[in-house]
């Protein structure tokens, strides 16, 4: 049996961490600066992050690897140490999780590749599924449990992703999409159609993560699960709408408002749930308290009703100004 298989059949609900890039700009890691890289220049720092989360509740931590594949690491000159940032990447996860007293899982984060698709773009599906296949290499041999591919806008870019992945190990696989545009991916897809397909290919969850804010991932969730009541759901929203402030970039969402949007989405269907940018140890620990206790009954009540209002309207999500209404109420 594997770890994912034990932890699923132990939780029902899991609880995933917060934002890795909030956590490092706060360390000092610079704008335009790549994380990844940090994990063999200031391992204990990332480290740090890990093990924050770990003790906030945190039952799968995501390496500091979203940048890792050889694309988005030739910005920086980094293109031929693949292997070996991302293979640390794992490990100082995996030290980590070792450590907790409790099963907790490592989760290989591969974001998108920055690059389009032809015809769209230059990059070719074969280039992209290798370009995938040489970091999950890399994650596997550092001791990942799963991996995990976050913030895509293009189905087939996932796919190239899925299928790299499975050309060097046979870890599970979890997938999120980031619905930022009016509801749609960059790309147009929307949550039906992304948990429609996505649900084809064998991945152990897939959702939604990133975007506008809570209420766009609320109605992410609820879309997929109408599409698909038997897919297990991934929620990860950003902690509310960022906002400058003192020349910073601060984001709403305080933790009890984020444990607050933790029930909602389990009510809406999602089994995994934690958050994105502007989440950090206080707002996981928030989410992982709530899920404690089931959601309120007036505060179901209140979520039903803003879902059959939205049934009403547009099909697929948009939210962004539900989102700022009720963090600022």
């Amino acid at each position: 049996m594997n770890k994912v298989k034990q932890l699923l059949d132990s939780h029902e609900t899991i609880v995933l961490d917060g934002a890795m890039g909030t956590m490092l700009f706060a360390a000092g890691l610079q704008a335009g600066a790549p994380p990844e890289e940090w994990n063999v220049s200031r391992p204990d720092d990332i480290r740090a992050v890990h093990r924050a989360y770990v003790g906030a509740g945190s039952d799968i931590v995501l390496t500091n690897s979203f940048g890792g594949t050889r694309y988005r690491l030739k910005l920086h000159n980094l293109q031929d140490r693949v292997y070996e940032l991302n293979k640390a990447a794992a490990q100082n996860a995996r030290v980590e999780a070792d450590a907790a007293g409790r099963p907790v899982l490592v989760a290989g984060s591969m974001g998108p590749t920055g690059e389009l698709l032809t015809p769209m773009g230059n990059m070719t599906f074969d280039e992209a599924r290798d370009a995938f296949a040489e970091q999950a290499r890399g994650l596997a041999a550092g001791g990942v449990d799963l991996l995990w591919v976050e913030t895509m806008s293009d189905l087939e870019e996932v796919r190239a992703a899925v299928e790299g992945i499975r050309s060097v190990t046979d870890l599970p696989v979890c997938a999120t999409m980031s619905f930022d545009t009016n509801g749609r991916t960059m790309m147009g897809v929307t949550p039906s159609q992304a948990v429609r397909v996505m649900s084809g290919w064998g991945l152990t969850a897939v959702g939604g993560n990133c975007g506008n804010g809570i209420a766009e991932i609320e109605g992410v969730i609820d879309a997929m699960h109408r599409e698909a009541p038997d897919v297990r759901l991934i929620a990860k929203a950003n902690a509310g709408i960022p906002q400058w402030r003192n020349n910073q970039l601060l984001y709403d969402a305080t933790p009890p408002v984020m444990g607050h949007y933790a029930q909602r989405v389990r009510a809406l269907g999602a089994s995994f749930i934690g958050g994105c940018c502007g989440n950090g140890p206080d707002h996981i620990a928030a989410i992982s308290e709530a899920l404690r206790s089931p959601i309120t009954a007036s505060d179901l009540a209140a979520l039903q009703a803003e879902r059959a209002a939205d049934d009403n309207g547009a099909t697929e999500p948009t939210g962004r100004e539900r989102t700022r209404r009720r963090h600022r109420d």
